[in-house]
């Protein structure tokens, strides 16, 4: 059975690992095809203590985004609502739905904060009324805001 190698990849490789991993793989495959394109380096002491200093400024970058967007789920949540006008027919129904824009846009409008409308969810809306909205800020913070709808 031959020796493996400690490689540090450069790239995220498919079946092997992501940037900055550690990974033993075979002589051959480290020296003939990771290593020539640039793909890995072997691993030594320096390279090691490198690679760590990355990971940790990443994790201190990771960290600071997620307080960041706790602190605007603290601003959202502190307006607490929204107004959205639309057009009514009969029965307080409204033309058309709300959409995930129109929030977007109402959230801009009072807070000068702008939303990705692919990060808000909303139930059916097709009477005026208030509505709950949850609106993804990062993949661990959800701030739950009301929309009302009103008549225009």
């Amino acid at each position: 059975m031959a020796k493996r190698v400690k490689v540090v990849l450069n790239e995220t490789i498919n079946k092997l690992g992501f940037t900055g991993d550690l990974v033993e793989v075979a002589p051959g495959y480290a020296r003939n095809y990771l290593i020539p394109k640039g793909l890995g380096i072997v691993a030594t002491p320096g390279i090691l203590r490198q690679v760590e200093q990355r990971r940790l400024k990443e994790l201190e970058r990771l960290k600071a985004e997620k307080d960041a967007a706790e602190a605007r789920k603290v601003a959202l949540e502190t307006i607490g609502r929204f107004v959205i006008k639309k057009q009514v027919g009969e029965a307080e129904a409204i033309f058309g739905t709300v959409t995930t824009q129109e929030v977007a846009d109402a959230v801009e409008a009072a807070t000068n904060q702008s939303l990705d409308r692919r990060g808000i969810s909303l139930p059916d809306i097709h009477k005026t009324g208030f509505y709950q909205a949850q609106i993804k800020l990062h993949p661990e913070v959800i701030a739950t805001v009301e929309v009302q709808v009103a008549p225009l």
